[in-house]
């Protein structure tokens, strides 16, 4: 049996204590002593494993390797086509989101039995770290979920789960939550960075052993970020983004660590009374739903993995009281929005200093694309001028700061899904090819101020003021 023990080593420069300090000693950094388990070996360990060796690539059979399907062919396709046997999940998000919700609904799905489409079981056990079992049961209740093949537990003790799972032996393992689970030979507690690195290490080598598909819920802290180390998601094969406002009814599902798939894949779901239902065609979501087109309004095409959105920008121009005017963005990246507006001052000629200016990506979607420079720089022109663009038209281009129309990728599917929508009219940069579409007017810009002419002329005064 191996002994085992504790110490505090810096993340600098790699100097161990046995107790804490505030300040490491080598390297004077402060607070970066982090709390480690010590494992000593006896000497019959030190001996070579013979029964292990290396394995020819040519030797290993990668047919049988199975993917879990979910209870949603779009959760599925963030995933890479499903579940992978034996890997490590980690699902992130901001409380009330709904990650307690979708795993539910996963984990009841996958242990019923469905005449025709699932002739066994699947044998799940769902942890809970920081509910009652009881909670979990009027959950299900709730989002009217059977349930009862689950396997639920209320636990927090590392060592009390991994004895309890050996022993069942399930299937699929879902931990809710990472930062609540601790373990008994750290002094530390539950939520502390080396708790959360202890932990997720064991359950790594247990789900590897084991060949269990198992999920972790994680945290994020006030920055968006996942709470606790950054090798915590080194560890796991997948990361999930849970993204939306709390107000909103739609939540976006985002892959940004996929080793069984692409990264950066979405699913767009939408929470009900019964749960998280996937939409399949997000497009509709996140445009207008007014009928009317109005100045500061426009449209783009984003690309999010292997789908393509067409997405609303909206633009607010208004005078202001104070010194200093505000500039927000909702959705886009700050910083783009700002140099969209230096080269609308300093390329067109308009002057902003005087003026407050709102930019939102409509929907509660985020997205930093560069193609959607164009949209935002006509919505913000538009509004400036109080000239409504055609409601009918996508603009879809990144701006340079010479102010010239840079090319995007995936062109020809970006425009395919404006016709899909029955837009009429495309803005996009000017390419070597010439793009042929007989249902869609195709304009092909080279410079920003092409743009503005094309699209706002109008009998109101001119465009640059």
């Amino acid at each position: 049996m191996a002994k085992t023990s504790t110490k505090w080593t810096c993340q600098e420069c790699g100097h161990t204590t046995l107790s804490y300090l505030g300040k490491c000693p080598e390297c004077n950094s402060w607070n970066t002593l982090i709390e480690e388990v010590v494992h000593k070996k006896s000497t019959k360990s030190n001996l070579i494993d013979l029964d292990n060796s290396f394995s020819s690539s040519a030797s290993i059979n990668i047919e049988n390797l199975q993917r879990i399907k979910s209870f949603d062919k779009e959760l599925d396709n963030v995933l890479g086509g499903g579940f992978v046997q034996g890997s490590l999940v980690l699902l992130a998000g901001e409380p009330g989101i709904g990650k307690s919700t979708i795993l539910l609904q996963v984990a009841d799905d996958l242990s019923q039995v469905k005449a025709g489409l699932k002739p066994a079981s699947t044998k799940v056990a769902y942890i809970t770290a920081e509910e009652s079992i009881y909670q979990i049961k009027l959950r299900a209740q709730r989002l009217n979920l059977d349930s009862e093949n689950l396997l639920l537990l209320a636990e927090n003790n590392l060592e009390t789960i991994i004895n309890l799972i050996e022993k069942e032996k399930p299937e699929f393992l879902i931990i809710d939550s990472i930062q609540a689970i601790y373990h008994p030979e750290l002094e530390s507690s539950a939520g502390n960075v080396s708790q959360v690195r202890e932990c997720a290490n064991k359950i790594l080598r247990l789900a590897k052993d084991k060949n269990i598909t198992t999920i972790l819920v994680g945290h994020v802290n006030k920055e968006g970020l996942i709470a606790g180390p950054k090798v915590l998601e080194h560890i796991v094969d997948t990361v999930l983004y849970f993204e939306g406002e709390k107000f909103h009814n739609f939540r976006v599902l985002r892959a940004t660590k996929n080793r069984f798939g692409c990264t950066n894949e979405i699913s767009v779901f939408e929470m009900k009374d019964t749960g998280l239902k996937a939409i399949s065609n997000p497009s509709f979501l996140f445009m207008s739903q007014n009928k009317e087109p109005v100045p500061g309004s426009t449209y783009s095409a984003l690309i999010e993995g292997s789908k393509t959105i067409i997405a609303e920008v909206q633009a607010l121009v208004g005078g202001t009281t104070y010194t200093t005017p505000r500039r927000v963005a909702n959705g886009l990246d700050y910083n783009r929005v700002l140099q969209i507006i230096a080269i609308l001052e300093r390329r067109i000629g308009f002057n902003f200093s005087k003026h407050d200016l709102f930019v939102n990506l409509v929907g509660g979607l985020s997205s930093y694309e560069p193609a959607l420079d164009l949209s935002i720089a006509m919505s913000i022109v538009s509004c400036k001028q109080d000239v409504i663009p055609s409601k009918k038209t996508v603009f879809i281009g990144e701006i340079g700061l010479t102010g010239e129309i840079r090319q995007v990728n995936q062109i020809e599917n970006r425009i395919k899904e404006a016709v899909k929508l029955g837009f009429e009219r495309a803005v996009i940069p000017d390419m070597d090819t010439k793009i042929q579409n007989n249902k869609i007017e195709i304009y092909q810009a080279k410079k920003i101020l092409d743009v503005i002419r094309y699209s706002l002329t109008t009998t109101q005064p001119s465009v640059v003021s």
